[in-house]
């Protein structure tokens, strides 16, 4: 087992900070970040900025130049080994003449896993692994989650009162949350892949389930917005009962629109509209069966936004990896809605969460928990 030294930790701490910056644009690919040191001084560093192009390991290496020969690399995932939109890193790292690679974590892609290790270790350059790995699988837990299961990581997304209710009875619900939650919002939904809702939620709360980035109150730099792409957007509606007409199609943003019925929908079709039929036994079949759509798309992260009946289906199936929580310092009273439908009847049933963040927002607090059945 390797043992690692301060300035180890130092620039792999380095590495996983620039790895994040790419959480906007690198998706569906994993977030990378990249540091090249050489007599303990940062000579090259970098992270995979957009999807399509130039990894993490490239751009540090055309930072470093000739310094980078005889130097450590340190990455925050195995390097790849394998001809993609982009070359192999592996490769680059030994043409460059790197001495030494530490790696945070194996890349559990099987086009590389242990692949790009081997391709180093050919080469003669010593490799050591497993350096923050606990962090650097927290950069990317879908893209891990995808590649070992089939299915991305779920997040689910509520905004409560203080007392545990979503809306009135009469269904009014905007708003719940202070402007500095609704802006956290949108900054949670820009790191998703995709975003599903219900035909409920669309009817009543004609939501946009948009990013909107030039409306934040710190937008990014306008590159960045010229170049993003919106979630994809997905309506479960299994009877299509929904009307064409609604606002929520007019929206010029990719939509799912997805139903457990085969029918005609020639007239329901517009470029940015697709038609998803999905058949299935049962309810958690049907969503099972969505989420695995959604991952051969490569979809890595998927977030929630919908009703109590929606979010209940999820979590009673099992298919929630972490539910993040908006509570609001107000008071709704018993007439006001549940935050899910969970039919639970006795303590033994409850789903027991492990809360891993608390903050405040604003005015109110976002709780992140995740489910303790899926904690590693």
């Amino acid at each position: 087992m390797s043992v690692f030294s301060p300035i180890d930790n130092e620039f792999m701490a380095r590495a996983l900070r620039l790895a994040e910056r790419g959480k906007f644009l690198a998706k569906p690919n994993p977030k990378v970040g990249c540091v090249i040191a050489k007599n303990n001084i940062v000579v090259g560093e970098g992270y995979h900025q957009r999807f399509g192009e130039a990894h993490a390991e490239v751009n540090a290496l055309a930072m470093a130049g000739d310094k980078a020969k005889g130097a450590t690399a340190y990455v925050t995932l195995e390097p790849c080994a394998h001809q993609g939109k982009t070359g192999p890193c592996a490769k680059a790292l030994i043409s460059a003449g790197v001495s030494r690679v530490v790696m945070a974590m194996r890349d559990p892609n099987p086009k590389v896993d242990g692949g790009g290790e081997a391709l180093l270790n050919q080469a003669g350059i010593k490799t050591e692994s497993g350096l923050m790995e606990a962090e650097a699988r927290q950069l990317n837990p879908g893209f891990i989650k995808r590649m070992k299961t089939g299915l991305p990581w779920i997040r689910i997304k509520l905004a409560q009162s203080s007392d545990g209710r979503t809306a009135m009875a009469n269904g009014e619900s905007k708003w719940i949350t202070g402007a500095a939650a609704r802006q956290d919002v949108q900054r949670l939904r820009a790191r998703h892949d995709a975003i599903i809702t219900g035909r409920g939620t669309v009817m009543d709360d004609a939501p946009s389930l948009t990013v909107r980035m030039k409306d934040w109150d710190n937008p990014p730099e306008p590159k960045l917005i010229e170049h993003y792409r919106q979630p994809l957007r997905v309506v479960l509606d299994r009877n299509a009962s929904l009307s064409i007409d609604n606002p929520f199609f007019r929206i010029d943003s990719p939509i799912w629109w997805v139903h457990s019925k085969d029918k005609n929908f020639s007239t329901h079709s517009t470029p940015i509209l697709d038609h998803i039929t999905v058949k299935a036994f049962n309810h958690e079949q049907f969503l099972t069966e969505l989420l695995s759509s959604l991952a051969k798309q490569e979809c890595n992260e998927v977030l929630i936004e919908a009703g109590a009946e929606l979010s209940g289906a999820f979590l009673q199936a099992g298919l929630c990896d972490e539910l993040i929580v908006y509570q609001a310092a107000k008071l709704m009273g018993s007439l006001a809605r549940p935050l899910t439908q969970l039919p639970i009847d006795s303590m033994n049933e409850c789903l027991d969460l492990n809360l891993i963040d608390l903050r405040q927002i604003g005015s109110d607090l976002r709780m992140t928990y995740q489910l303790k059945e899926f904690v590693e």
